[in-house]
C-alpha cells in the first residue's frame, strides 16, 4: 500500500527540521566557544587594572625591575637570617603587593629563590639548612658595595687620578 502524500511531506519536513537543528547546535557550541575565549582575554586585561586580581599565568616579569629582588632580598637579610618563605613576604609588602593570594606569592618565592641561588652563586649571601629549609644570611661579602645587583661591579678599578 502507497503511503499518502501527507506523511510523505511530513517526514520530508521532519528530517529538514532535524538538520537545521544540528546545524543550529554546532553554530552554538561555536558561540559558546567563541564566548569563552572573549571572556577570558577580557578577565586578563582586566586584571592588569585591578590591584590584587593577578592570575596564575601572569608574568612577574613587569612587577620587578632587574636586579631589584636581590637588592631587597639583600636589605632584609642585614637584619637578620631569614627564610625563603619570609623573604618573600617582605618582597611583596616592600611592592605593596597583595599576600592572600596564594598563586601570587608561590610565583613571587619562587623569583625571590632563583634570585637568593645567584646571589649565593656570586657568594653574597649564604644558605644553611634547618628543618628542610633554607635558613639565608649575608656573608662577609654581602654588603651592597660588593654585589652585582645594585650596579657595583668587583673588582672594579678605581678612576685614575688625574694629572694637573
Amino acid at each position: 500500500m502507497a503511503e499518502s502524500q501527507t506523511v510523505v511531506t511530513l517526514r520530508t519536513k521532519r528530517d529538514a527540521i532535524a538538520s537545521a537543528i544540528l546545524n543550529y547546535e554546532r553554530l552554538l557550541e561555536q558561540a559558546r566557544s567563541d564566548f569563552a575565549h572573549v571572556t577570558a582575554a577580557l578577565s586578563i586585561f582586566e586584571a592588569e587594572q585591578e590591584p590584587g586580581a593577578n592570575r596564575a599565568y601572569v608574568s612577574l616579569y613587569r612587577y620587578f625591575k632587574y636586579g631589584e629582588i636581590a637588592g631587597l632580598c639583600q636589605q632584609a637579610l642585614r637584619s637578620g637570617p631569614m627564610t625563603t618563605t619570609e623573604l618573600a613576604k617582605h618582597v611583596m609588602q616592600e611592592k605593596g603587593m597583595d599576600g592572600s593570594d596564594k598563586l601570587f606569592a608561590r610565583s613571587v618565592a619562587f623569583s625571590v629563590l632563583r634570585s637568593l641561588r645567584g646571589l649565593a652563586r656570586r657568594k653574597a649571601v649564604g644558605c644553611t639548612r634547618r628543618s628542610n629549609r633554607c635558613l639565608w644570611s649575608l656573608t662577609s661579602g654581602g654588603d651592597a658595595a660588593n654585589s652585582l645587583s645594585t650596579g657595583a661591579i668587583r673588582g672594579a678599578l678605581p678612576p685614575p687620578a688625574q694629572s694637573a
